[in-house]
């Protein structure tokens, strides 16, 4: 009786155990959502024509880094030497989302310009090219950098310059179709294979038909899953946010115990320990006229900008988010921002809420419009203040400097978990 009854428990556990792992099997998600609809018991993917594929969650974009949501203080953390006064603290939220791990490159930018050429009218292209002029000094000979610093291979993975916030967005763009011209292709193959379609000999002018056709002309739904969201640049807060990683200072609960004046913990721009103690963490100006320090001491490194990934990632596998170049961000600029934007996922579009047409700038009281855009980071050029990612600047949109590039974002899908 006794292993009889052990036998039948063990029974009723295993019978349990079965039926939990297939409600967890049976459980719809979003990638994959069942056979049918879980409201109306209807069937999916039937002659009603309504398509709900199960499908494998598509990768990140080329050089996207996956930067997880969550709340942080936003603004200037140190005492405001400026005297600026526009970038109060806030408690802001960020949706998760993506970033490139470093600045968009001089080769990067040269293969927009070529697919441009090939593809766009000559105006286009003309718009499209930055502005090399500006390296150009009357009191400075940098005229060097003016024809060689975008095309010579030496520069090939430094950061691109001379770039508008316009021409950013316009490079935005192109990558998106880029991309999902490639994700096109990809998910005809993809589809062709789960129909069971053989790609040997007598099917291989279908295919390549069917390839052609994804990458000039119908795209394929959003619905499908294998369309890649937009690019775009980031926005001013979650430029900021990326910087900051904090999840570097988050050990065992949500408190933290420090903030951060940089990307990195401390006040010293060196690395305090290590191997590499007491080399620079970013490309900047120490103060005025040295960008280097000594030639053979410990600096770094560069008098102009430098090779994308040369200084230490932060806590979110980022380059560059301070130091080398500042860069655009996707916010018009006002002074009243923080103040202004929700605390969720803040944004400053034009056009809404402390208008232009407030600011004085016919009797030049102000240069506040609807042109202006942020950028932010510092660059080789700033001093350590403008490093922090609290720090904020503006210029006119269709402006461009040596001093300023950009990186791309995007919205992160569904979830990682």
């Amino acid at each position: 009786m006794h292993k009889m009854g052990i036998r039948s428990i063990a029974l009723v556990l295993i019978v349990l155990l079965a039926a939990t792992s297939c409600s967890k099997k049976k459980r719809p998600t979003s990638l994959k959502p069942g056979k049918e609809s879980s409201k109306t018991g209807l069937a999916y993917n039937g002659k009603d024509g309504f398509e709900v594929k199960q499908y494998k969650a598509l990768p990140a974009g080329p050089d996207l880094v996956y930067i997880e949501g969550g709340r942080f203080t936003m603004g200037s953390l140190e005492e405001e030497v400026m005297s600026r006064r526009d970038n109060p603290k806030r408690t802001v939220s960020i949706q998760s989302f993506y970033m490139d791990q470093t600045e968009v490159a001089n080769v990067h930018y040269l293969e927009y310009l070529n697919a441009v050429q090939k593809d766009s009218s000559e105006e286009f292209y003309a718009k499209a090219l930055p502005d090399t002029a500006v390296w150009f000094n009357e009191l400075s000979f940098n005229d060097s950098y003016v024809t060689m610093y975008l095309r010579h291979p030496g520069f090939r993975l430094y950061p691109v310059v001379g770039v508008s916030w316009v021409q950013a967005n316009d490079y935005c763009a192109w990558r998106t179709d880029a991309v999902s011209n490639a994700n096109n292709t990809a998910g005809i193959k993809a589809g062709s294979k789960k129909k069971g379609i053989s790609f040997g000999k007598k099917k291989k002018a279908a295919q390549a038909e069917a390839v052609a056709s994804a990458e000039a002309g119908p795209r394929l739904s959003i619905e499908s899953g294998y369309v890649m969201p937009p690019y775009r640049l980031p926005t001013e807060a979650e430029f900021e946010y990326a910087a900051m990683a904090m999840i570097g200072t988050q050990y065992s609960d949500e408190n933290q115990s420090n903030q951060r004046i940089y990307p990195w913990d401390g006040s010293t721009m060196r690395q305090p320990r290590g191997r590499k103690q007491g080399t620079m963490l970013a490309n900047f100006k120490r103060g005025p006229g040295d960008y280097a320090g000594i030639a053979g001491k410990s600096n770094d490194g560069a008098i102009i900008t430098q090779e994308i990934r040369s200084y230490p990632a932060n806590d979110n596998g980022l380059y560059d988010m301070a130091g080398n170049v500042s860069e655009w961000v996707y916010d018009v600029y006002r002074p009243l921002s923080n103040s202004d934007v929700n605390d969720l996922n803040s944004f400053r579009r034009n056009g809404y809420q402390d208008e232009a047409k407030s600011y004085d700038k016919k009797n030049g009281n102000s240069m506040v419009d609807d042109n202006l855009r942020v950028y932010k980071g510092g660059s080789w050029s700033d001093v350590a203040y403008w490093l922090s990612p609290g720090t904020r600047r503006y210029m006119d949109q269709d402006s461009a400097t040596a001093m300023v590039g950009f990186r791309c974002a995007m919205i992160a899908t569904g979830s990682r978990k």
